[in-house]
């Protein structure tokens, strides 16, 4: 067997293993949302995208550590929030008996808005990190790392806090009623830990191989980094987004993929953490901030659909909004190919 063969069999059976145990996170998910009473939106935003986004993690701490390729980390992150916007496409085309943005609830444009706050923040810092006598974005010479860290950290906190008190605001007063067929909580929990187990080793692995397949074709860091790794440790948020269509919850599906973006925005404070030379964002390509931007547009985008909700779709295809979502996906792929480092 060849070198190349061996890592596209790697490649699948990660995929397959995400696949299969994504499945049980969001029927066990479910289970957990509804034997205690919190929403499908609460445990898709902070469960379920906090397990579906350690590949990202993962990727970030070897990128800016074993690696010492901070491109790759900062384009995996930001490049992850572009491609989970583009997921929301793939719902809209998915569901077909009515709109997503029709369908989802209207608590996720709080979701949303911290995320524009914090990837703001995050394209603020790269644009100001290049301008002379900026001292490279640091807090301190001792410190080593940029300003920007305890901001995301915080933002992060505070929106998981938010959204928490938002939702449990909002709650029915009355408790909905479930099937009896419905996984006893310890049952849900203990089976839940099990298959979030899986994916975050198969998840783990799999920016890993796909690396390998993407230094193999001569792209820079930064395409590679925002692009390919990017699509490649997301395909955990598609397998639960996929998974928990298919169960009709829709909402812990687009919660999912929010909550992954805060996460994954998050992720960068980490990073810049771990990474030793300096302040993390001040030793990147400016290229970075046209994703940054690519993400606010995007989730802005998805603020509307959210708000407005929609009901046509364009030739009985998707909903305007979607279409936005993948113009402004094709034109950060065409940026970033052209004058990515």
């Amino acid at each position: 067997m060849s070198a190349n063969t061996l890592i596209w069999c790697q490649f699948i059976v990660c995929t397959a293993l995400i696949g299969a145990a994504g499945f049980q996170l969001s029927r066990y998910g479910d289970a957990i949302a509804q034997r205690t009473g919190l929403s499908g939106s609460w445990i898709g935003l902070a469960l379920l995208a906090t397990v579906t986004s350690l590949p990202e993690l993962a990727t970030g701490i070897s990128s800016v550590t074993v690696a010492q390729a901070p491109n790759l980390a900062v384009g995996d992150a930001l490049g992850s929030c572009v491609v989970n916007l583009v997921f929301l496409v793939i719902i809209d085309l998915v569901f077909r008996k009515e709109t997503v943005w029709d369908r989802a609830s209207q608590g996720h444009v709080l979701a949303a808005a911290f995320g524009v706050v914090m990837l703001g923040f995050v394209m603020v810092s790269l644009l100001i990190s290049k301008v002379p006598g900026s001292q490279n974005g640091a807090v301190g010479p001792m410190l080593g790392f940029g300003w920007i860290t305890p901001v995301l950290l915080g933002l992060y906190f505070v929106a998981m806090r938010t959204v928490f008190a938002y939702e449990r605001e909002h709650a029915p007063e009355t408790a909905p009623e479930f099937d009896s067929s419905v996984a006893p909580l310890r049952q849900a929990v203990i089976r839940f830990s099990l298959a979030a187990c899986v994916v975050a080793a198969a998840g783990v692995s799999l920016p890993f191989v796909a690396t390998d397949l993407a230094q193999a074709m001569g792209w820079n860091k930064s395409f590679v980094g925002s692009l390919f790794v990017a699509l490649a440790t997301s395909l955990p948020e598609l397998a639960v987004t996929l998974s928990a269509l298919r169960m009709g919850v829709v909402d812990m599906a687009i919660g999912n993929l929010l909550g992954s973006n805060l996460f994954n925005v998050a992720i960068i404070a980490v990073d810049d953490l771990f990474y030793r030379p300096g302040a993390l964002l001040a030793e990147v390509s400016h290229v970075h901030a046209v994703t940054a931007g690519s993400a606010i547009t995007m989730t802005g985008l998805a603020m509307v659909g959210l708000f407005f909700k929609p009901k046509s779709r364009v030739l009985q295809f998707v909903g305007w909004v979607s279409l936005g979502l993948i113009a402004m996906y094709l034109l950060n792929t065409h940026i970033l190919f052209l004058y990515g480092e």
